[in-house]
């Protein structure tokens, strides 16, 4: 078992028999807070297992989990073992952004102070952290957008150094040099470093001055709307239009013809000026079957300058990543070699320090190529993206950003660092894929995501025969809320990063996979199911992967998903029969007689059958994994990453029914931004009636099909609700 441990699985460093207070650990994790515990069977008898509460309490009062394992698993399977300690590991790792730092700097022994707004004094990172302080109201223009709050709690705390987490305040120079001038420590890159690559039309300049190949555009400082669109019309559509400031997909538009590039533009600046505070865009030629590859780099204070492999993030809607893996399917050693040591002189040409990433889009045509890879954009900050890069690695990036950030030179040499098999991200969202990716709100009454997956059977498709599936390597959850967390309307709708890692992409891709078929989200909607059947695509298993690709798959991976028939009757037998036991969980049906039951869930209803046979559950059971949750007299009911709640439907009328055909519904509080129509105007599908702003991002609301706009509830700069009446489309006779 030490020799397994010694090897440092998963990155973790273990020691044996260490001592917490009066006691002494088998084995620890101190980076994870983890005592593990080898039992034989002296621990179930008499007095111990009273004794070993105890000690478990005193080690949860140092900040410690325990787990316990049977000696006689250590002896029948060592392997596994290690991957259910590497596991609890992970799972010890939890959190997003504040609670992702929070984790490694208490690892390292360092205090740690959170702030937060109104909408999180509850929050998960502030909890966590050793102290917070509230900085302002809920908007972020009006909290965390502030730096001088910032710096002013650092100081009230007495605190040595800022970490700016992931956001766009880490890309901020002004408050970067605020940071050192208030005699603090800027856990991040130089503000001249922030300067030469936080604007993207600068930043390529810099690199084409330095020899860097780059995308065919346009930079320049005439930001005139006439001026654009001739540049665009001499670049050649498609082309796209990106913000120069800031990140994340905002003020992003993919323009296809000139008539378009107007009402693109004008949105792009709009939601550049919102996110960013800078309006400015510049132009790039749209690239064919574009692979998104970016480079992890890190360097310090004393000239080096590593890096730590790539990542493929060609996964994308909206210019929003969904789906993230290192090392990229179908990179070679050559064109590897080509495009991380171009990372490098371009991280040495601003005198980088600290954790980097050097973005590529690649021509994936006709494979990876060094000669068809060209610089697009630097971001100086750690990626949401860099757990696939740790996994692969086995280092952790904050711990390098806050060894750096003290002076530090990097732990590892270039030589030192090397892949170890396969790592992939899937980014669990609040929103609606079948609504168009609006974003959810509310109370997430029910959340719940495995800690580990236990052995799959399934019906293989080739042999029709039921197989068993053992899981290879092992779950990592970030998060920063839990059940019984609200979901605000005021910041990013992530709710979690879902990682797997394993020996090989197939099994990581498996392992990510089911992992995601599992989560349970009630009532806020998610993307789960829409990332399963990503993961499951044969285009993203064979590696044809491209940022083009969820697009080109539509309504093969973006429905709404239905419930299946034998999910459907054992809800109904669970509600009907109450003698039934409350774990319904694989829960077996002897024939009972049939009873027809209508069963609702949010406004719709479905026919069920109570009694059926053991041979439909078997089915259901074979083909798919599911639960059944008793709730305050309902049943919530999940598979495939999508959950119902589900009670009888009353039969006198009274309960409420779907909104009518063509009524448009505010989906989420935001403001009116635009309104493109006015009542009585004829409208066709699809056409835009108005953009609502939430959560940082535009919103278009359009024509369900062709009309006439009988009403119409909403106006420029107006605050709406969810749920109002925005407008109301009569439908075309005919």
């Amino acid at each position: 078992m030490w020799r397994a441990l010694r090897q440092r699985p998963g990155g973790f460093k273990f020691r044996r028999q260490h001592p917490i207070g009066p006691y002494s650990l088998d084995f620890a994790c101190l980076s994870a807070r983890l005592a593990i515990e080898i039992d034989g069977e002296v621990h179930n008898r008499g007095d111990q297992p009273e004794s070993d509460s105890v000690r478990d309490a005193h080690m949860r009062g140092r900040g410690f989990d325990t787990i316990r394992i049977p000696a006689r698993e250590v002896l029948q399977s060592v392997d596994m073992v290690v991957i259910a300690i590497v596991s609890a590991c992970r799972e010890r790792q939890r959190g997003e952004i504040a609670c992702r730092i929070i984790r490694t700097a208490r690892a390292m022994g360092i205090r740690t102070v959170a702030v937060y707004s109104d909408a999180d004094a509850t929050a998960l990172h502030v909890r966590s952290a050793d102290e917070a302080v509230h900085i302002g109201p809920a908007p972020v223009r009006e909290s965390y957008l502030l730096g001088d709050r910032i710096i002013a709690a650092a100081l009230q705390t007495g605190a040595q150094a800022i970490h700016p987490g992931y956001g766009f305040l880490s890309e901020n120079a002004e408050f970067a040099q605020a940071v050192i001038d208030a005699g603090l420590i800027w856990v991040g890159p130089n503000p001249s470093s922030i300067t030469a690559m936080g604007l993207k039309d600068a930043a390529k300049q810099l690199m084409q001055d330095a020899g860097v190949p780059t995308t065919p555009g346009y930079l320049g400082a005439d930001q005139s709307p006439a001026h654009l669109a001739a540049q665009a019309d001499a670049i050649g559509y498609p082309v796209l239009i990106k913000a120069v400031a800031g990140g994340g997909g905002k003020g992003m538009r993919k323009v296809d013809s000139p008539a378009d590039f107007a009402d693109a533009l004008a949105s792009c600046q709009r939601e550049a000026a919102s996110s960013f505070g800078n309006d400015h865009v510049l132009l790039e030629k749209w690239v064919t079957n574009p692979r998104h590859i970016e480079v992890q780099v890190f360097g310090d204070t004393h000239g080096n300058v590593v890096h730590l492999f790539e990542r493929d993030c060609s996964l994308q809607r909206r210019h929003q990543k969904v789906i993230e893996e290192a090392p990229a399917p179908g990179m070679d050693a050559a064109t590897r070699e080509a495009i991380c040591q171009a990372a490098v002189r371009a991280a040495k040409a601003v005198d980088y320090v600290g954790a980097g990433t050097i973005e590529f889009i690649a021509d994936g045509s006709e494979g990876l190529r060094a000669d068809r890879i060209w610089f697009m954009e630097m971001n100086t900050r750690l990626q949401v993206e860099h757990p696939v890069t740790e996994e692969i690695t086995g280092v952790d990036l904050v711990e390098w950003q806050l060894r750096v950030a003290s002076g530090e030179p990097l732990p590892k040499r270039q030589e030192e660092l090397s892949i170890n098999g396969h790592a992939m991200e899937a980014r669990l969202y609040a929103e609606n894929p079948a609504t168009g990716f609006l974003p959810s709100t509310g109370r997430l009454e029910h959340f719940s995501i495995p800690r580990s997956l236990d052995p799959y059977s399934y019906i293989a498709p080739s042999t029709g025969s039921l197989e068993t599936l053992n899981y290879c390597g092992y779950p990592r959850i970030e998060t920063g809320v839990e059940q019984g967390s609200d979901i605000s309307p005021f910041y990013d709708p992530m709710i979690a990063k879902l990682i797997w890692w394993a020996d090989s992409r197939r099994d990581a891709a498996r392992g990510l996979s089911n992992l995601v078929r599992r989560v349970e989200a009630w009532p806020v909607r998610t993307n789960a199911t829409f990332l399963h059947a990503l993961l499951v695509d044969p285009n993203f298993t064979s590696g044809a992967v491209h940022t083009g690709l969820i697009e080109q798959l539509g309504e093969d991976v973006v429905y709404d998903l239905e419930p299946p028939e034998g999910l459907l009757e054992l809800v109904a037998d669970a509600l009907v029969d109450r003698s039934l036991p409350t774990e319904l969980r694989g829960f077996r049906l002897n024939g009972v007689p049939q009873l027809a039951v209508r069963l609702k869930d949010r406004q719709n209803v479905f026919n069920a059958t109570t009694g059926v046979g053991r041979d439909v559950v078997q089915r259901l059971q074979d083909a798919d994994w599911f639960s059944l949750t008793p709730s305050d007299g309902a049943i919530l009911a999940a598979t495939q990453g999508q959950t119902w709640k589900f009670e009888v439907a009353r039969t006198d009328g009274a309960a409420a029914g779907a909104a009518s055909d063509g009524a448009i519904l505010s989906p989420m509080p935001g403001r009116i931004i635009s309104v493109s129509v006015a009542a009585g105007d004829a409208v066709v599908k699809g056409q835009k009636l108005l953009t609502l702003e939430a959560m940082k991002m535009e919103h278009s609301l359009i024509a369900p099909f062709d009309g006439t706009v009988a009403e119409l509830n909403a106006s420029e700069g107006g605050q709406v609700s969810e749920g109002v009446l925005l407008a109301k489309i009569e439908k075309a006779e005919g």
